[in-house]
């Protein structure tokens, strides 16, 4: 009889070349989890090399998952199974395995000259690594895969692409996973070729099976159980996706076509692939010949009366940057959606940082105050792209949408939302009565721009990038009238109405309060967690509104002694909030390094900062 442990929580990292398919296991271990209820937090790794020379160091592709029978915030420091597909990916991954991490290897990809292309001087990989071997599951992967798929007919080149289903059944065998989920998942994702569905089927049935027959302490299989299971349908959904999924139902809410106009760039793409499938549900999608056209296509739908979105990261938005101003001026909704990556220019296309912050708040000529949201989690993706499109489209203004790559591409539990409970969308449509005498710079109470669709009869108007009187809408050089024009402008984003941001932790008596905004909101959240475990008085105060900012900002920000800003650039937002609060001098914790931040590390710093 097998013994099965009761585990808290469990973080994975699959890893191996670019070509084995380490994301696409991840991704169905990932969904596997969430179809059972448990939380889980993903972490996408991967190079920026189209294709890198197979078995060599720069080419190691990973994906690490945290799976958790409560809430985890992070797809963790450090993994407790790592899965190595070839000798570099135990070279290079090794690093983010736990000290007693159980380690699963192919030996048929720890060769003599996939040793040599992985750095290793010897022959004995485990010594050299001070690896273990009670620890590491090894067997011949390739070969077992041939073994099984041997009577199908699969050329011994295809054969090989299933190598990760074998680590994926392996996997699924260790935490008692349903393999029922992950062949449903294969049969839809393979639909026009059940061939290819049934072989992977078989490999990931042999990888399991060989779990079950193996026995040593590295196969003792584990279980993480659901603590609360909270009634609904759920799926594993990536930020992208999620993002994706927030316009069509903005969009739906507000009664509107969905139009997109993109240029594909990494990590952004996929928003672009997502509303492409979803034409039926009056969703337009164009790939422009280039970002500028891409932002202007979607202000033109605008003008016609679409809810307008244009995606891109942050190369694309320097180029983007003209059209968002003439969307200022012209007081026409849009969302401009920054999947941030590093940089500066090309720099690290497929990596994570903070450092469009800036440029989303004052990168264009001119005073052209514009909404500024950050996306606090792959899931939060979709309420944030719904919030940024009603208040774009309610305000009549373009809105930046800041996610990043970490949270586009990681992924969690998404229980899928009903419609029926998120607030109506009710753009500015300028009144029938109005008709005869009305003007396209005309207000609302709110000093919102009544918005006027291009074919309604009486309502003929032209709109520019060019200065406009505020009551004729003329082209107008007066200078009172610009000054009263960008006063105008301004006020109409200051006084948007955003949530008052929420202190979580020891609010009333914290001794250090943690303040960052975006995607790190689950480090610092595990960070806080783990410092009160230890006895500290922590609180953290996250921004998912950066412009305008929440009317509690001063307040809360000027109540603890010791302030700490937490964010993945220089010091960006730290410096816009002492702009914004007087007094207001915290100190910072910076990194640039294009990964999450690591947990202990933050702990390490917050608690130093406590203790000065």
């Amino acid at each position: 009889m097998v013994e099965i442990k009761e585990l808290e929580d469990v973080v994975v990292r699959f890893s191996g070349d670019s070509g084995d398919g380490m994301q696409l296991a991840g991704n169905i271990f990932s969904t596997i989890s969430a179809t059972v209820g448990n939380s889980i937090s993903t972490f996408p790794d991967y190079p920026a090399d189209i294709r890198a020379p197979q078995g060599s160091l720069t080419g190691v592709s990973g994906f690490q998952v945290h799976i958790g029978a409560g809430k985890v915030y992070t797809p963790g420091d450090q993994c407790d199974v790592l899965i190595a597909m070839n000798a570099a990916a135990l070279k290079t991954q090794y690093k983010f395995a736990k000290a007693n991490a159980t380690i699963i290897i192919d030996t048929d990809a720890f060769g003599k000259s996939d040793l040599e292309k992985a750095a290793f001087k010897t022959n004995n990989y485990l010594e050299e690594m001070n690896i273990d071997p009670d620890r590491v599951i090894a067997c011949p992967i390739t070969q077992m895969v041939k073994d099984a798929l041997s009577d199908t007919g699969i050329d011994p080149k295809a054969m090989l692409k299933s190598r990760n289903m074998f680590a994926l059944g392996l996997v699924c065998y260790l935490f008692d996973r349903d393999l029922n989920i992950a062949f449903n998942f294969l049969k839809e994702k393979f639909a026009k070729k059940p061939a290819i569905a049934e072989a992977n089927i078989k490999v990931i049935q042999a990888g399991f099976d060989y779990g079950h027959n193996t026995h040593s302490n590295a196969t003792n299989v584990r279980r993480i159980e659901t603590k609360e299971k909270t009634p609904g349908r759920y799926m594993d959904i990536t930020g992208n996706k999620a993002t994706a999924y927030g316009f069509i139902a903005a969009a739906e809410k507000a009664g509107l076509k969905l139009f997109l106009g993109s240029y594909p760039i990494t990590p952004a793409t996929d928003v672009l692939h997502e509303l492409s499938k979803h034409k039926s549900l009056g969703v337009t999608t164009v790939q422009c010949e280039d970002e500028i056209a891409g932002c202007a296509s979607s202000l033109g739908a605008s003008f016609a009366g679409a809810l307008a979105v244009t995606s891109t990261s942050g190369p694309g938005i320097c180029l983007k940057s003209e059209a968002m101003n003439l969307a200022v001026i012209m007081e026409l909704p849009l969302v401009i959606l920054n999947v941030q990556r590093g940089g500066p220019a090309t720099g690290l296309p497929t990596k994570s940082e903070q450092t469009d912050l800036l440029q989303a708040l004052y990168g264009r000529n001119g005073e052209t105050p514009m909404p500024v949201l950050a996306a606090t989690s792959p899931t939060d993706c979709f309420d944030a792209a719904y919030e940024a499109s009603k208040i774009a489209l309610e305000y009549m203004t373009p809105v930046v949408l800041l996610t990043d790559a970490y949270i586009a591409n990681g992924s969690g539990a998404f229980k899928l939302p009903n419609l029926t409970e998120y607030p109506a969308i009710n753009p500015p449509y300028v009144p029938q009565e109005k008709l005869g005498t009305w003007t396209p710079y005309e207000r609302n109470e709110n000093g919102v721009r009544y918005w006027a669709i291009p074919g309604r009869e009486g309502f003929t108007h032209i709109l520019g990038g060019l200065e406009k009187d505020n009551k004729t809408g003329a082209i107008s050089t007066d200078p009172e009238n610009h000054d009263l024009m960008t006063r105008l402008r301004q006020a109409k984003i200051d006084n948007i109405k955003v949530p008052d941001v929420e202190v979580l932790g020891d609010k009333e008596d914290a001794d250090l309060l943690i303040v960052g905004f975006g995607g790190t909101f689950g480090h610092l959240h595990a960070a806080m967690d783990e410092m009160r475990a230890k006895g500290n008085k922590v609180a953290l105060a996250h921004f998912k509104f950066i412009n305008p900012l929440p009317k509690n900002t001063a307040e809360v920000l000027m109540k603890y002694k010791k302030v700490v800003v937490a964010e993945q650039n220089m010091g960006q937002f730290a410096g816009f909030l002492r702009t914004k609060v007087d007094g207001f001098v915290p100190r910072q914790f910076n990194q640039v390094k294009g990964q999450p931040f690591v947990v202990n590390e933050l702990v390490q710093a917050f608690t130093k900062i406590i203790n000065e």
